[in-house]
């Protein structure tokens, strides 16, 4: 059977007076500067079928995920372990989960998961034959390491070089713009899926409701024929918009998104295109270890702790937290991995650290790795281990980071294993 190919999308904006998160303290829209969408694509090959969904909201919930997966199969047969859900971290969306002291807006969730899964049923039925491409651009000039070494050897993420204390960039970027696209047997696009990774976070503190720069994206790339994007954020926990050598000074969301875009079109415009794709899913759940709770954790005073927005916040929600570290004594965290041929994306259900990214993609090789940070689940900050020793706000105990320092590297050891899992495809002759 060839393979087939099918994209489709569906509008998610919530309606003005919804609760926003992203930003831990209770924002209300009041505007709506650009829609949100789900966005899906479906893939297959043989016998083998794969989907990715990617939300224009903050975090994907894996509760949610498993219902969308539930819902796909009862209505369409397709398996759910081929399933990946993904969120775009976009910080100027709806209350999809319960952040800092904003409770999770159920009738929206509800009406989110009913169109995702009415939208995977459209991709379903119009699979057409077609030719995937894969192809990679590299740019430099909007993601940036938002963590700052200071003198005294600890960490202010945010941190501003005209600071006299400011001493150098904790860490790298990843600067790779991946491109799995898809084409008729026209030649007309069908659809493409970008990954890079970095932070959406543009009018998150504000009452503007807006998909922000993947939103952008995938506008630039409709206007260049490219009927649907997707946008898969990479390990994007520690990466920003905002740019540390420029007093913070950030790249607007128009800018990030056209450059984006300019990167994805560049790479489809190099793609060679083919029809004889294997397709393969993994999956593993991890019992990942809760951090090892101190008193000045709890009380915010660990050496390098930066607590953003007002620290009360925080100890109001520590004693909910500890009686969930207690009753659980560890946290799930499915790793999945969608490959075709040699390309594998691995999902990651947390703001993963680009140390780690870029650790999973190396390790991975000869395969070529993109991380989906923000997928099937949401544990939270996960960085990389040694950064707890400076500190700053990812690294601060709170219920969105409360993981052991060795969670990462547990995360990436999965992926990579269930990526070597898949036999390499012997070279065409």
């Amino acid at each position: 059977m060839p393979l087939q190919a099918a994209f489709a999308q569906v509008d998610i904006t919530p309606p003005i007076g919804t609760k926003k998160i992203g930003w831990l303290r209770e924002i209300v829209a009041d505007s709506v500067l650009d829609p949100l969408f789900a966005r899906v694509a479906v893939i297959e090959s043989g016998e083998s079928r794969i989907a990715f969904v990617q939300l224009d909201t903050l975090c994907i919930r894996w509760t949610q995920t498993a219902d969308i997966r539930r819902r796909v199969e009862q209505q369409y047969g397709f398996l759910g372990a081929g399933l990946m859900v993904s969120a775009t971290h976009n910080h100027a969306g709806p209350a999809v989960a319960s952040t800092g002291e904003v409770p999770r807006d159920d009738a929206y969730v509800e009406t989110m998961v009913s169109r995702v899964v009415t939208a995977v049923g459209e991709a379903l039925a119009s699979l057409q034959p077609a030719e995937l491409g894969l192809a990679s651009s590299f740019e430099w000039e909007v993601g940036f390491n938002r963590r700052v070494v200071m003198r005294d050897g600890t960490v202010q993420t945010h941190g501003r070089f005209p600071d006299p204390d400011a001493l150098f960039i904790e860490g790298p970027i990843d600067p790779e713009v991946a491109v799995l696209a898809a084409r008729s047997k026209r030649g007309d696009l069908l659809g493409a899926i970008v990954n890079f990774a970095c932070h959406p976070a543009h009018y998150g503190g504000d009452g503007a409701l807006s998909a922000g720069f993947p939103g952008v994206l995938a506008r630039e790339l409709r206007a260049r024929g490219c009927p649907v994007a997707l946008y898969l954020n990479g390990a994007c926990g520690n990466i920003s918009t905002s740019d540390p050598r420029r007093d913070g000074r950030g790249v607007s969301m128009e800018a990030a998104g056209r450059a984006l875009a300019d990167n994805a079109a560049a790479a489809i415009s190099r793609m060679q295109f083919r029809d004889d794709v294997e397709l393969h899913s993994r999956s593993r759940t991890l019992a990942l270890p809760f951090r090892a709770v101190t008193e000045e954790q709890v009380a915010g005073s660990v050496r390098g702790a930066q607590r953003f927005i007002d620290s009360a916040i925080y100890d109001r929600g520590m004693p909910r937290l500890l009686q969930r570290i207690r009753e659980r004594k560890t946290q799930p965290a499915e790793v999945q991995v969608l490959s075709l041929d040699d390309y594998a994306f691995a999902a990651i259900p947390a703001e993963y650290f680009v140390e780690l990214g870029l650790r999973l993609k190396e390790q991975a090789h000869p395969r070529r790795a993109l991380v989906v940070s923000c997928a099937n689940g949401m544990v939270g900050y996960v960085p990389h281990q040694e950064a707890f020793a400076r500190g700053g706000y990812e690294t601060t105990f709170a219920a969105h980071s409360k993981l052991a320092p060795s969670a990462g590297g547990l995360l990436a050891d999965a992926a990579v294993d269930l990526i070597r899992s898949v036999p390499l495809r012997p070279p065409t002759p």
